[in-house]
């Protein structure tokens, strides 16, 4: 068995808004969330077309079967009572906002960290006390809350540590009636140890699932009990001593101590409204795409070192990756088009183009400037000052107020973007 006492249990709320856009949506409208059948469906050239399920509702998935980010607008055809309504993401930011604003009144900042739009980090180990007489009734009074000023409903996974409190929101919590679950140390043997589908399991992948199974371990009590040494060398130092740790619900992580990558990559990518097969229509989206992420570099006062560029097909062709490093970092547009198109134009070998992404690495603060050999110094800082005026405009008066001539091509997308969150309507508030 593993020796507890050198671990420091913790009380760790994951908090996750039950079906939020659709629940939203249906709040919005005066409904019950959690018994209304409804989808929210984004359309247009953003989703490749046909229509992208991003939200169920509890009924809607219970009565019809219909998954988040799978099913389709052709999935819906003849389904009698379902409502099907259109995203509206500058609404969600803004219930998400004040959900969290809820959320830190327990806790403080240091203690808080937003996971995902729907999903919450709490470590109420130095404040339950003033809220309740147990972490359970504590998260009650959460929910109810919530539930007071939004009609939302939320699931909370309580554990000694982040890893534990959401296993038990994954595997608990949204299946017991109170939309509680909990998991201790002392429950691990019960609660963990007996589930068999692996991937199910935060943070364990489908291959990584996929690479336990062919060791011969098919639960997290195989998990458990298999040599580390053996995982080491499958999985590497790192990785194969997180599993077996992840197995005896061991996570050390704090949430005040947030520690930013080592290494890390500024990007952006995007679904193709069409197969394109002309480099020179791809040429277009991967201008736009650079120069959206370069101004985001500026932004963040960084340099790029390296760009990688990524081309997914339909299936026939292979998708194309490559990467380069660049003689020196820089932020400048033009510079990192020219670099990107003169990747895709040397490893380009046709196809149909259906997805296209862009990365920045090897990220360095603009305030030290490395000496250039390569390019003029006088065109380098006249290129530096339209980049800053165009990123100013911009800010001030919207994107569609400037933009480069390529992106009136009947290829760009960059235009009909503009006004998308997260690839999806951005709506408004008050609709």
């Amino acid at each position: 068995m593993y020796d507890y006492r050198f671990e420091t249990p913790r009380i760790v709320f994951v908090i996750d808004t039950k079906s939020f856009y659709a629940s939203v949506e249906a709040v919005e409208r005066g409904l019950h969330p959690m018994k209304v059948p409804l989808v929210v469906v984004s359309t247009g050239p953003n989703v490749g077309g046909g229509g992208l399920v991003l939200a169920t509702s509890p009924t809607a998935k219970k009565r019809y079967g219909l998954k988040n980010n799978v099913s389709r607008m052709k999935d819906l055809q003849g389904l009698p009572g379902l409502i099907q309504v259109s995203p509206r993401m500058n609404l969600y930011i803004q219930k998400n906002m004040e959900i969290n604003a809820i959320y830190r009144q327990y806790v403080a900042d240091a203690d808080w960290h937003p996971y995902s739009i729907d999903e919450s980090i709490l470590d109420l180990t130095d404040t339950w006390q003033f809220f309740g007489h147990t972490p359970w009734a504590v998260a009650r009074k959460i929910q109810r809350e919530v539930h007071k000023k939004t009609g939302l409903y939320t699931t909370v996974g309580i554990g000694d540590n982040p890893a534990l409190a959401k296993i038990a929101l994954d595997r608990y919590a949204k299946h017991d009636p109170s939309f509680i679950g909990e998991i201790h140390f002392n429950t691990v043997p019960d609660k963990l140890w007996p589930v068999q589908q692996l991937d199910t399991i935060w943070s364990i992948g489908h291959r990584t699932a996929k690479k336990l199974n062919q060791m011969g371990i098919y639960s997290m009590a195989d998990l458990a009990h298999c040599n580390p040494f053996r995982l080491r060398k499958v999985f590497g130092p790192q990785n194969g001593l997180r599993l077996y740790a992840l197995a005896w619900g061991v996570d050390r992580t704090r949430i005040r101590d947030k520690v930013m990558p080592e290494s890390r990559t500024i990007g952006n990518s995007q679904v193709l409204p069409r197969r394109y097969t002309r480099l020179s229509d791809i040429t277009v989206v991967l201008r736009e795409i650079v120069a959206q992420v370069a101004t985001r570099l500026r932004f963040q006062q960084l340099l790029a070192g390296s760009i990688s560029i990524h081309v997914g097909t339909d299936g026939v062709e292979k998708s194309l990756h490559q990467a380069v490093r660049l003689t020196t970092p820089t932020n400048i547009t033009r510079r990192l088009q020219d670099e990107a198109i003169a990747l895709l134009t040397k490893h380009w070998h046709g196809g149909g183009a259906r997805h296209l992404a862009v990365y920045f690495g090897e990220l360095s603060s603009d305030h030290i400037a490395q000496l250039d050999l390569f390019h003029d110094r006088t065109q380098t800082e006249k290129q530096q000052r339209l980049d800053r005026t165009i990123d100013a405009i911009r800010k001030k008066f919207g994107f569609t107020k400037l933009v480069h001539g390529v992106s009136l091509d009947p290829a760009g997308t960059a235009i009909s973007r503009a006004n998308l969150v997260g690839g999806h309507n951005g709506g408004h508030a008050d609709e």
